[in-house]
């Protein structure tokens, strides 16, 4: 086996160790496939079909008002009158739980909603893994990351009509493809790395057409960063209905196809 055979092969053992963590992400039990209900509180008592309880929400917090019977409880203390929750803005929702499923009570650009998380959720059950693109070592690209003189914020909107989001850009990532220069914008990531969500020609044909997610490291000393689009992410809203994720800002509209990475999951 030759130095180039070697590397080949761990680029797709890495590769497929990466693909093989997404598929068990998507299949937790109460995970991103375990959605079914994406309900949207008004100031006044609601009920839902498949909830218990009545619920309703303003400015500040909501509240949900329900008896022992309804099997509701928060923290562990079962909810017997009236209990009041306040979500924070773009946070993790607050978790109310219902038998085996759990309710989480979130706030997006001030709107509030209940989102119903069920082990038995069809989509759970039906999932078969994600599809994906052959990985191959060209879409590994070196590009140079070049920020900003201060971290600005940049909004962008989301796959629910009407809500925003709102990212911590830190500067532009420069790269080359096919000979010509492209720029991506890159928020922030984990581990002192970079967050990017970009469309390319393939979105809305092969690939999901409000964004694909891509993880970049910190970079290297004079700005040297790694774009892996083999490993092109799908975001949640690619899986289900019932998710609020953000559409990729318009400065991140690539004009080639980057068939590498996830595609649209089956179904969708």
């Amino acid at each position: 086996m030759t130095v180039t055979d070697t590397a080949t092969s761990t680029f797709v053992s890495d590769w497929n160790a990466w693909h093989a963590s997404r598929d068990t992400t998507f299949s937790e039990p109460l995970g991103w496939l375990s959605l079914t209900a994406l309900h949207w509180l008004v100031d006044t008592d609601t009920t839902f079909e498949d909830l218990p309880g009545a619920w309703r929400a303003n400015a500040d917090a909501v509240v949900v008002t329900a008896t022992a019977a309804d099997d509701l409880s928060i923290g562990g203390v079962v909810v017997d009158g009236s209990v009041t929750l306040e979500p924070a803005e773009g946070a993790p929702g607050l978790v109310v739980t219902q038998g085996a499923r759990l309710v989480e009570v979130i706030r997006r650009t001030g709107n509030v909603a209940l989102r119903v998380r069920d082990s038995s959720a069809p989509g759970l059950a039906q999932f078969r893994g994600i599809p994906t693109f052959e990985p191959r070592p060209e879409w590994v690209i070196e590009g140079t990351f070049s920020a900003y003189p201060e971290a600005r914020t940049v909004t962008t909107g989301a796959v629910v009509e009407g809500l925003e989001h709102h990212h911590d850009a830190r500067g532009v990532i420069n790269f080359e493809y096919d000979g010509q220069p492209h720029t991506l914008i890159a928020f922030a990531g984990q581990d002192n790395g970079f967050h990017i969500l970009f469309t390319d020609a393939t979105s809305g044909v092969s690939t999901y057409p409000a964004a694909r997610s891509l993880h970049i490291g910190a970079s290297a000393p004079g700005g040297a960063v790694v774009l892996d689009f083999n490993r092109a992410s799908n975001l949640p809203c690619a899986f289900t209905d019932y998710a609020t994720c953000p559409v990729a800002p318009a400065e991140n509209r690539l004009p080639f196809a980057v068939e590498s990475g996830e595609k649209t999951p089956e179904g969708r």
